[in-house]
């Protein structure tokens, strides 16, 4: 895992600063702290800062082919590089290291931008073509591993974090108000917007290629599912078989290292699993982290810590206040570089922190599980919908209703009102976004806190139906909707990649292996969401290994505390300076009678609507995101004692 940057200037001879492509990869120093690289030519700058995890002696980047006409720098990992490495030197091509990225590069000399389709892992690359003067960059297919760009008429910049760019003197960057109302309709801009102005990411399953000022982004992997009415299986057996030899598969080759691997364990079905699959099947040794929580609403140590004593594992916990929250919210938006709704990535933020503390680099999670196998509420509460649109005069289908979200107390309380809530837009089946309305339309009223009206109407047009959409089924397409919207941009990369590479730590997650994600894809929906037991498959395969207490388990989404976090005794010290009437103006983002009302009220012991609770947190977060990034009062690290090595091929 790493950090990667770079420049290509697109006239030749305007010599990219040796001391600015230095800068830009120190400003990442937290994702590759081991050792730092930097190569240069006539037009083309690429910088990595590394942490090592697979050929530690030999794995230094940026790495070159045989003529070193072409190189390298890259961030992720390639599991199935030990198998690729063969047929490319029955081709005839040379290694020097016995690292993934050098496969990468062999695989794009021979195979062009197909290569890509080669690779089973999670990544951002970026190759450089000397000979065809061409700058190629590429992001794995579920968006685990960032990648950003911008440009100009004269050049382009890339890096894993935007932060990367204010080591660039002259560069600024500003809030894009487009991306903010994404962030409080999706909870997180939308492909190719981030939250600043000029500055793209590349979406999943894309590459950018770029020669001379053109550019060209474009899709060499789509999310796609069968249509409905399509399945030719044999039966479910051999579903089943399929299933279990695909994840643990997965797991496995997720566990290739030069360093140890660990795991988090939450108490839930899906970490369980992939720990118990360890566990099982292979014979690496485990240690497990977790995180505890004082306030027992959010708690599931009991849990965790029945699995660890199940799995022999040398369990270490993190014990999470509100307090300890409010008190490293401004770090953590320094890594997720966007407003956030809710407090979740800061534990995993500490989470890491322990990781890291206790010698781990690698860990393997449980994400994914939800989106592919459908364990979420959201495809339940779309289930229930659609069957109560079919009779909606009917007194008894709406007492379905209450099996939803059995976390959120106030819901569970909510009685008569728990019907209309439910009921809106509920005759709109034809709607391709209907799995996600109640959402969306519930999220985008905390617009109304903003300065500028914006309408709470959401319109939708950011999200692309692709292709063959309208024949999926219905539970299909509201997983389109939850991986595009929900996972890629939010859940992977606020909740997943920046807390844990805060503190060099690298995730890697099973339930995404594309093998699995294409196969569950393809899947009938009784073999996700039988009734309203979601996660038929996976639950099936656990519970042959698994304690009935874990297997049986209903979802229960990982959820932090976000009222006490900000306001209690221990209020953090920041929070009133940076919701001032000084600092709202300076800001110019939000109606400041609106925020001071909402504060007082949370100051006021009053509890909170989920609605407030999450305007609270993305209020918050956005001038913490001003503060960092517009005004620069949050400093880039510019000091390493790695060694830093200089590859420059300019000629003197």
């Amino acid at each position: 895992m790493c950090g990667i940057s770079g420049i290509f200037n697109f006239e030749a001879n305007n010599h990219i600063s040796l001391d600015v492509l230095r800068e830009m990869i120190l400003a990442l120093h937290h994702r590759g702290p081991d050792e730092f690289g930097i190569f240069r030519d006539e037009q083309v700058g690429l910088s990595s800062a590394r942490l090592s995890i697979i050929d530690l002696a030999g794995g230094s980047q940026p790495i070159s082919n045989e003529d070193e006409t072409m190189w390298i720098v890259f961030n992720g990992e390639i599991f199935n590089y030990i198998e690729l490495r063969p047929l490319l030197e029955k081709k005839g091509h040379h290694f020097k290291t016995k690292t993934d990225t050098e496969v990468i590069l062999h695989l794009y000399e021979e195979y062009g931008t197909d290569c890509l389709n080669y690779l089973n892992g999670q990544f951002a690359i970026g190759i450089w073509d000397s000979r065809e003067k061409t700058l190629l960059l590429a992001r794995d297919r579920m968006g685990i591993r960032p990648l950003f760009y911008t440009h100009t008429d004269h050049s382009l910049m890339f890096a894993s974090e935007i932060k990367s760019f204010l080591a660039v003197p002259g560069f600024h960057l500003e809030l894009d108000e487009k991306a903010l109302r994404q962030v409080f309709t999706y909870w997180a801009a939308q492909p190719p917007l981030t939250p600043f102005e000029n500055v793209k990411q590349i979406p999943p399953g894309h590459f950018l290629l770029c020669r001379e000022d053109k550019l060209v982004v474009e899709p060499y992997w789509t999310l796609s599912f069968q249509s409905e009415n399509y399945w030719t299986s044999d039966g479910d057996d051999e579903v089943f078989e399929k299933f279990v030899e695909l994840l643990i598969d997965a797991t496995r080759v997720r566990l290739r290292a030069d360093v140890p691997v660990g795991a988090y364990l939450s108490g839930g079905l899906d970490s369980s699993t992939i720990a118990a699959i360890i566990r099982k099947y292979t014979e690496t040794p485990l240690d497990s982290f977790s995180i505890a929580f004082s306030s027992e609403e959010f708690n599931e140590s009991s849990f965790q810590q029945e699995m660890a004593h199940y799995l022999g594992t040398r369990h270490q916990v993190i014990h999470c206040t509100p307090q300890d929250i409010g008190q490293v919210f401004p770090q953590v938006i320094w890594h997720t570089e966007s407003p956030i709704l809710r407090t979740s990535p800061a534990p995993m933020y500490l989470l890491s922190k322990l990781v890291r503390e206790n010698g781990y680099k690698v860990v393997l999670t449980g994400e994914g599980a939800d989106e592919i196998l459908a364990g979420y509420d959201i495809f339940k509460e779309m289930k229930i919908r659609r069957f109560v649109a079919k009779d909606p005069s009917s007194s008894l289908r709406p007492l379905l209703f209450k099996k939803l979200y059995p976390d959120i107390p106030r819901i569970k309380e909510a009685g008569e009102f728990l019907t209309v809530f439910f009921q809106r837009r509920l005759m709109e089946i034809e709607n391709p976004f209907y799995s996600h309305l109640i959402r969306w339309d519930n999220t985008t009223r905390s617009l109304k806190f903003f300065k500028k009206p914006y309408s709470d109407d959401v319109s939708n047009e950011e999200i692309i139906i692709p292709a063959g959409f309208n024949q999926w089924s219905k539970l299909a397409q509201a997983q389109y909707l939850e991986i595009v919207t929900f996972l890629s941009p939010y859940l992977l990369s606020s909740q997943g990649d920046r807390p844990a590479m805060a503190h060099s730590v690298e995730g890697r997650f099973p339930f995404l292996d594309y093998r699995l994600v294409e196969f569950c894809n393809q899947l009938p929906d009784h073999y996700k969401l039988r009734g309203l037991n979601e996660k038929y498959l996976l639950r099936k395969f656990a519970s042959g290994f698994l304690p009935p207490e874990i297997w049986k388990r209903k979802k229960k989404p990982y959820r932090a505390p976000i009222k006490s976090s900000f306001f209690s005794k221990n209020q953090p010290g920041y929070l009133a300076d940076l919701v001032s009437d000084e600092n709202l103006r300076k800001s110019d983002l939000f109606n400041p009678l609106a925020v001071k009302k909402l504060f007082l009220k949370a100051s006021n012991e009053t509890q909170l609507s989920e609605i407030e609770e999450m305007a609270v947190v993305g209020i918050i977060s956005t001038l913490l995101l001003f503060d960092h990034f517009v005004l620069r009062n949050y400093p880039l690290n510019k000091t390493t004692s790695a060694p830093i090595k200089i590859i420059d091929k300019i000629k003197k």
